[in-house]
């Protein structure tokens, strides 16, 4: 059996993410994101490149997680989709794309943060505290 995966983008919350609603009440919030660059050289070390930027947007409960939970300059990692549209504009018709993303989390890569656990874990014992080794007498 395979293991089932998603498209990921990994980046930094470019915009502020704003929180909209669609006519049947849905919510959907929207950002740019950018992308670090990175060109390899001959030598093998790296040169960080100009970052690239998207739009993104994410729908219902992921929508007011994000729009709750992050600002402009956030680090993420994010699983979803790419949807590419087409939309009329002065010169015609113009195909754009936006990554959709299902699930988003800060990237513990460059995130500092503390996890505070009992929201879901109803069924996990949190008083537990880990004691030290014991040293010898």
């Amino acid at each position: 059996m395979s293991i089932p995966t998603q498209m990921s983008l990994v980046g930094f919350i470019a915009s502020a993410p704003e929180l909209h609603f669609t006519r049947a009440g849905a919510e959907y919030c929207r950002m740019r994101v950018g992308i670090e660059q990175w060109r390899k050289e001959v030598d093998g070390s790296f040169t960080k490149l100009d970052p690239t930027f998207h739009d993104m947007v994410t729908f219902e409960s992921t929508a007011r997680e994000t729009y709750a939970r992050f600002r402009k300059g956030d680090s993420f990692v994010a699983s979803g989709y790419v949807h590419e549209f087409e939309i009329d504009g002065r010169q015609g018709s113009v195909i754009k794309d936006e990554f959709v993303a299902r699930k988003i989390g800060h990237n513990v890569n460059k995130t500092d943060y503390v996890v505070q656990r009992g929201r879901h874990a109803a069924d996990r014992s949190l008083t537990a505290v880990p004691q030290p080794p014991a040293v010898g007498l």
